[in-house]
């Protein structure tokens, strides 16, 4: 039974740091409603980097916690957290926690990671530009 959608977005803001490096810097989340419904509004919402996106990549979830899946998505991807400071509509500045600069084929690994059951324990490397094991864990 399809449980959710993991999507991918790519910020269309015009910001100097992230038109440098739009083709590295995404969004990754869970959604339980369509991922449509979920970007709606993006260029008004600081979440969205108060810019539009465009949807990179989406992938149908099935029997899956959307919680805890996407909690350790972000642990893989932490080292590589996209950290911006973004004022709100009400000028109090907000911190999206779901950007990350990190190329599409890694994302797509950490989704096959996550079809094969092998993404616990993992964490990205960016000097490598790889997924590895982290120090202290079991293969």
């Amino acid at each position: 039974m399809a449980t959710g959608t993991l999507y991918v977005l790519r910020s269309r803001s015009t910001h100097p740091t992230i038109a440098a490096h739009r083709e590295l810097i995404h969004k990754i989340g869970i959604t339980g409603s369509s991922v449509e419904a979920r970007i709606a509004g993006a260029a008004d919402d600081a979440t969205y980097l108060l810019a539009g996106v465009d949807v990179v990549a989406t992938y149908k979830l099935y029997d899956i916690n959307r919680p805890r899946l996407e909690a350790l998505i972000h642990r893989v991807l932490d080292s590589v957290r996209f950290d911006a400071k973004i004022p709100d509509r009400f000028g109090k500045l907000v911190r999206p926690r779901e950007w990350f600069m990190v190329p599409l084929h890694i994302i797509d690994e950490i989704v096959g990671r996550i079809g094969d059951g092998t993404l616990a324990g993992m964490t990205y490397d960016p000097a490598s530009v790889m997924l590895c094991r982290k120090r202290n864990e079991p293969a």
